[in-house]
């Protein structure tokens, strides 16, 4: 089980997470394990109108870049190397909480939303996704820790 959180976030950040503008507030995930050792970061600026989104190893070097479509219902955007080239796309549906990972007609994951109760859904903003890769992405391919990473900019950026 690994274990995600915002430790660095700055007093204006917090407040306008109280606001209509908080889609456009900058984040710094980290996701490490339950000792604490650091799996993955991921880091967004201020934005207005697209999300381009960094992602680092736990030695914080550059691994992959997520860039936001401009126009897309239900939210969009492709999975890159560090290099920028594409490696799948995360494609959502706008009527729901489900989201495809794809390259070209395939399938590499899929991730779903899990309802945790009607306690829990409606007095906390914590939300529980449910991420399965398929067998047809390799143990050691690079797009497997990217494609984890992703799921935790789901909130962040398309449905918050």
């Amino acid at each position: 089980m690994l274990q995600t959180r915002e430790d660095q976030l700055g007093f204006f950040t917090k407040m306008f997470r109280f606001t209509d503008y908080k889609r456009m507030t900058p984040f710094h995930i980290e996701i490490k394990t339950p000792n604490g050792d650091k799996v993955l970061s991921i880091k967004r600026g201020f934005t207005i109108f697209r999300s381009d989104v960094e992602v680092f190893d736990e030695k914080e070097r550059l691994i992959g870049i997520f860039k936001q479509k401009f126009f897309s219902f239900g939210g969009r955007f492709n999975i890159q190397d560090k290099e920028g080239r594409d490696l799948c796309t995360l494609q959502g549906k706008w009527t729901g909480w489900n989201f495809s990972f794809k390259k070209g007609d395939t399938e590499l994951a899929h991730v779903s939303k899990k309802w945790a109760g009607m306690g829990r859904e409606f007095f906390t903003s914590a939300d529980n996704y449910v991420l399965e890769i398929h067998n047809n992405v390799p143990q050691d391919d690079a797009v497997r820790p990217l494609i984890l990473a992703a799921v935790m900019c789901i909130d962040m950026v398309f449905k918050e």
